[in-house]
C-alpha cells in the first residue's frame, strides 16, 4: 500500500536540463516510476537519446530544444502543454572563480540562468498547474535542484552560493503561496555528483581530495542517489513535505 504512493502513473513531469547528467537521471527515474515526460535541453542529440530510453518505460515523452533563458520560447513550450503535475527545475551551471576575480559577465550569466530563468520556469509551470481541474485534490510538486552550497559555501563558490541561497529562499516563498492549491515546493541539495559539469572540476587532484575530505561518508554521490530523492519528493509519499530542502550531501553540512 505504502509503495503505491511512489507510483507516478498518469502524471506529467517537466524536466529542464534533461539532456545529460542529473537532469537526464531525473527524467529516467521519473519515467521508471510511471510518469509521462516533457524534457527540455539545448541539445537535440541529447534529447533524442534520452527520449529513446524513456520510451522503453512505455510512457509518453515530448522533447523540446530550448535555452531556458529564452523567456518567450520557454513560455510558449509550457503554455502549449495540456497538463503539468511535476516540475524538476534542474537547469543551472557553475563557473568557479575567486570572489576578487569574478568576471562580471560570468556573474550575470549565472544569476540569469540559476535564478532568473529558474524563477520564470517555476512561475509559468505553476500557472499551468493551477489551471488543471481538481488540482487541489490531485496535488502537484515542484522540485528545485539546489545544492549543499545553498546552505554553506566554499572556495570559489561565492556566486554559485549566492544563486543557490536565493533559490532556497524562493522555494520557501513559493511553498507558502502555492500551498492553497496543494502544490508542494521543495529543493534537493546534492553534494558533489560525478556529472559532465563536475568532471572538469574534479580533474584537479588537490580540489578532489579536499572535497572528499569534507564528505563524512567519504565519497561523491551517484546520480541514482539524487534522482531517487527527486522521485520521492515528487510523489505522494512526500505529500506533507513542502518548503524545505532534502540534502543529499553525505553529511557535508552536518559538520
Amino acid at each position: 500500500m505504502f509503495l503505491k504512493k511512489y507510483n507516478l502513473k498518469n502524471k506529467y513531469a517537466l524536466v529542464t536540463g534533461a539532456g545529460k547528467g542529473l537532469g537526464k537521471a531525473c527524467a529516467l527515474a521519473l519515467a521508471e516510476a510511471g510518469s509521462n515526460l516533457i524534457i527540455i535541453s539545448r541539445t537535440k542529440k541529447d534529447l533524442n537519446n534520452v527520449s529513446q530510453i524513456i520510451k522503453k518505460y512505455k510512457v509518453k515523452c515530448k522533447s523540446y530544444v530550448c535555452d531556458i533563458t529564452d523567456y518567450n520560447k520557454i513560455k510558449s513550450i509550457i503554455n502549449s502543454q495540456s497538463r503539468i503535475d511535476i516540475l524538476v527545475n534542474n537547469a543551472g551551471t557553475n563557473i568557479p572563480e575567486h570572489f576578487t576575480k569574478v568576471k562580471k559577465k560570468n556573474m550575470e550569466y549565472m544569476v540569469n540562468l540559476n535564478i532568473n530563468a529558474v524563477f520564470n520556469v517555476a512561475q509559468l509551470a505553476s500557472l499551468k498547474m493551477i489551471k488543471t481541474k481538481n488540482r487541489k485534490k490531485i496535488g502537484g510538486s515542484i522540485v528545485n535542484i539546489s545544492s549543499q552550497m545553498g546552505h554553506v559555501s566554499g572556495p570559489k563558490r561565492s556566486v554559485y552560493s549566492m544563486t543557490k541561497f536565493g533559490l532556497e529562499g524562493l522555494t520557501k516563498g513559493m511553498a507558502l503561496e502555492l500551498a492553497p492549491y496543494n502544490i508542494r515546493v521543495n529543493t534537493i541539495g546534492p553534494t558533489f555528483v560525478v556529472t559532465p559539469m563536475t568532471k572538469r572540476f574534479l580533474k584537479d587532484k588537490k580540489f578532489k581530495k579536499s572535497m572528499l575530505e569534507s564528505i563524512p561518508l567519504g565519497r561523491f554521490a551517484e546520480l541514482p542517489e539524487i534522482s531517487s530523492a527527486v522521485v520521492f519528493i515528487a510523489s505522494d509519499a512526500a505529500s506533507m513535505i513542502t518548503g524545505t530542502s532534502l540534502l543529499v550531501d553525505g553529511g557535508w553540512t552536518a559538520r
